[in-house]
């Protein structure tokens, strides 16, 4: 009786052994867009006076909001600026761009002194 209850023993442990190699546990890839609505986009910064917009390399722009007192520098540049998304507006810019949303600015990083749409 002891021998086959150790024999079931090691086959149970080495059966979970095997699943353990076949299926490893990896850590989830971060996409652009977080579970938590968190995302980083690149493009082209525009406006004034903390009315700023962010037109993303694919065209998709971005009415930016919250912490955007260090932006005034860099108009016409090209960011990378990682924020929070809230929501989603149809409704056109003054520019008459259409907004795919709003981004909470939590950080922005400088890339360049000029936009790659404008280098086309």
């Amino acid at each position: 009786m002891y021998k086959t209850l150790m024999l079931l023993l090691v086959l149970l442990v080495s059966t979970a052994l095997v699943q353990a190699q076949a299926y490893p546990q990896s850590e989830p890839t971060q996409s652009t867009a977080g579970a938590a609505g968190h995302m980083t986009v690149q493009g082209c910064l525009s406006g004034s006076d903390g009315n700023y917009t962010l037109t993303a390399d694919n065209g998709t722009t971005y009415q930016l909001m919250g912490n955007t007192a260090e932006l005034k520098d860099h108009v016409g540049h090209e960011v990378q600026i990682t924020g929070k998304t809230s929501g989603s507006s149809a409704a056109s810019s003054s520019t008459g761009a259409a907004q795919q949303g709003v981004l909470d600015v939590k950080s922005m990083k400088h890339i360049a002194k000029t936009c790659k749409s404008a280098a086309r």
